[in-house]
């Protein structure tokens, strides 16, 4: 790699956007919020609120672009993610970008140290570094656990955001953690399934290429089924009938894709499982927070 940050060609502004994986970053955010939403105690102020939003999402976005600088080789050998611009050779991957990634990266950090507290900083760190390094660098290429292990970056943004009101977790926070850890794997693997050949003609050991399809989806359904039972449990704890409700539905929607999967594993039926996965997410996190809201928390 040489140490230049040059443009070999003219970038739109949607492409240069989609360097920093922008939905994974609103994702891992979104984590974080839901995070705080389901935390017992006082909340801090909504500009702190805002702070720890806009930075977690600052930090995802960095390990995102990191993630595309550091494979952009094997970017390049993959239909589905060849015209990134680091793979197709619009931007030139030197060590220039990687200055900026990792400024970009401090500056998030420093601002949830400066305006929250260290420990909510800490997880944020924690999350970026098991996305860019652990997951990207050590275990993409040499093992079917990979995604695994790299789902904790979802749970350490939960974390963060729990850490924001109380650096001793409650239960709430801890359960939301394990569901993103468990979340991660059926979401990525559903994907996988999708662009299997991808990852057999690259050698990149995604667990579909490794077990096969079949095994793949009902591996799929078993982590559906846990963690949309365990989205359940903070319900029984405190948070109120609009979380039950969202989390409930986004866990029901999830199950029944996965077991359609299951019985009939095709491409199509894992893309669908794959939408169906953002939608559970989207809905838990979504609840969570309008619950807090409704509730008083966050007005």
């Amino acid at each position: 790699m040489t140490s230049t940050t040059t443009i070999a060609a003219p970038v739109a502004v949607k492409e240069f956007i989609g360097l920093f994986k922008p939905r994974i970053a609103f994702a891992i955010s979104l984590s974080a919020l839901g995070g705080m939403a389901v935390t017992p105690g006082l909340l801090p102020e909504a500009w702190q609120v805002v702070v720890l939003a806009v930075s977690v999402f600052l930090a995802a976005g960095s390990a995102g672009a990191f993630n595309q600088w550091a494979e952009s080789d094997l970017d390049a050998r993959m239909a589905r993610t060849a015209d990134r611009l680091f793979a197709s050779g619009r931007l030139n991957p030197g060590t220039g970008w990687l200055s900026i990634i990792i400024v970009l990266q401090a500056i998030a950090i420093g601002l949830i140290a400066i305006f929250l507290n260290g420990w909510a900083a800490f997880y944020t760190f924690l999350g970026a570094f098991t996305y860019a390094v652990i997951y990207t660098l050590w275990l993409k290429r040499r093992t079917s656990l990979n995604i695994v292990i790299g789902g904790l970056a979802g749970s350490f943004a939960v974390l963060a955001g729990a850490a924001a009101i109380d650096p001793m977790f409650a239960v709430e926070p801890l359960l939301l953690a394990i569901v993103l850890f468990l979340w991660t794997p059926p979401h990525f693997w559903s994907l996988a399934i999708a662009v299997e050949e991808d990852y057999e003609r690259n050698t990149i050991p995604m667990l579909p290429a490794i077990t096969g399809n079949k095994l793949c989806a009902r591996i799929i359904l078993g982590h559906t089924v846990a963690l949309s039972t365990l989205a359940l449990l903070p319900a029984a704890l405190g948070m109120g009938w609009i979380y039950f409700t969202f989390a409930l539905t986004g866990g029901l929607i999830f199950t029944a894709t996965s077991v359609r999967l299951v019985l009939e594993t095709s491409k199509r039926r894992a893309i669908i499982n794959f939408l169906a996965s953002l939608g559970q997410l989207l809905l838990l996190l979504t609840g969570a927070i309008v619950d807090r809201w409704l509730a008083g928390g966050l007005g």
